[in-house]
């Protein structure tokens, strides 16, 4: 086991390049995370899984695929995951008329939620692929083009029963979660990959509506990740480089014990720190100093590649001069996001009953 290895990185295409190969193999790298250009087909999906587990076998294998809009693998007999919100929806349709019965919506989403959580991560690991930034706790103000209808629900209560049914059908196939976006990225307009979005609200009602699933969910969630988004009344910072957002609150008064990602570095929202624009390693160096205990930088392997180098190079010598300190808690946090068993393959799965019944339950 390395001492801590944080940094999650991407890879440009379906192959690893030498570049590729050689990033993988630095001991601050703990994780690849892939995108839609990482896939063909799923024998390619398998090799490039298999390749990047060949250079170190402890990488952890992330993708974005919460359902939706928002899911990298769509061809090639990937099940196409409705967004969040139609299991909203379908919690409130209880039906009509004398038919209509109390209760009935919400009981048919929450095995719908189970369904979904089984089926994204069964056909994931099906092809190597260990983990996924998914559910999102986000609340569905209405007023978030980039959260829309990814979010379940406005009701946080709807949410965190609907996320935590979508957690158990992860568990099922051996897949860990993560919640995102801590406390809340749902009631501002601003997209963070943009621009930084404030939100003006005070930490009581921050703690009473958007950010309540994170207590309700903590002795179910295995990692989250914070919002590039400030809240200027709890502190000047985004929360994902805050630590009264990420120690003491989420640690210590949600009694959180997961890993905390950051989210990517590579958005507007996390390289303007206190006013100033930061390079990555800086960045980095923040998130870690403020709690994060992994960090992400995404779509920045294209071309050459020097934004993955200069943050692989830099955060090894802001180790080397005490500028951050490695965690043994942290890499602990990483490892425990690994599955702990093997993957069905994927000719076996379509067989599966269980797998058979939760396509029948899906909306």
């Amino acid at each position: 086991m390395t001492e801590h290895a944080p940094i999650i990185l991407d890879v440009a295409g379906t192959s690893l390049s030498v570049d590729d190969r050689r990033r993988l193999a630095h001991p601050l790298t703990g994780g690849v995370i892939l995108f839609a250009r990482n896939w063909d087909n799923r024998a390619q999906l398998l090799d490039l899984t298999s390749a990047i587990k060949a250079v170190r076998d402890d990488l952890l294998i992330c993708v974005d695929h919460e359902g939706g809009r928002v899911q990298r693998f769509r061809t090639d007999g990937f099940t196409h995951l409705p967004p969040m919100r139609a299991l909203g929806d379908m919690w409130m349709d209880d039906g009509e008329g004398a038919g209509a019965l109390a209760g009935n919506g919400a009981m048919r989403a929450t095995n719908a939620a189970t369904a979904a959580g089984y089926v994204l991560g069964a056909e994931l690991r099906a092809c190597g692929v260990d983990f996924s930034f998914t559910p999102v706790l986000d609340l569905d103000h209405g007023e978030s083009g980039v959260i829309g209808d990814r979010a379940f629900h406005r009701d946080a209560r709807v949410v965190a029963m609907l996320a935590k049914s979508l957690m158990h059908g992860l568990l099922q196939a051996g897949m860990t979660n993560c919640g995102k976006h801590f406390p809340g990225h749902g009631f501002v307009k601003a997209d963070s990959h943009t621009e930084i979005p404030v939100d003006k609200r005070s930490l009581k009602a921050i703690l009473a509506d958007d950010a309540a699933p994170y207590p309700w969910l903590s002795s179910t969630l295995t990692s989250v990740m914070p919002a590039h988004v400030i809240y200027p009344k709890v502190d000047s910072r985004p929360a994902g480089f805050s630590k009264r957002w990420l120690q003491d609150i989420l640690r210590r008064q949600m009694r959180f014990d997961g890993a905390i990602f950051s989210d990517d570095l590579s958005m507007e929202g996390a390289r303007r720190l206190d006013g100033q624009l930061v390079g990555y390693t800086d960045a980095a160096v923040a998130a870690l100093d403020a709690g994060c205990d992994l960090v992400l930088l995404c779509n920045q392997s294209l071309g050459t590649g020097e934004p993955v180098d200069e943050l692989l190079d830099g955060l090894l010598a802001a180790r080397d001069k005490g500028a951050w300190q490695p965690s043994v808690d942290s890499e602990a946090r990483r490892l425990a996001l690994l599955p702990e068993t093997l993957p069905q393959p994927w000719d076996e799965l379509m067989y599966q009953p269980a797998y058979l019944q939760a396509l029948d339950l899906l909306p």
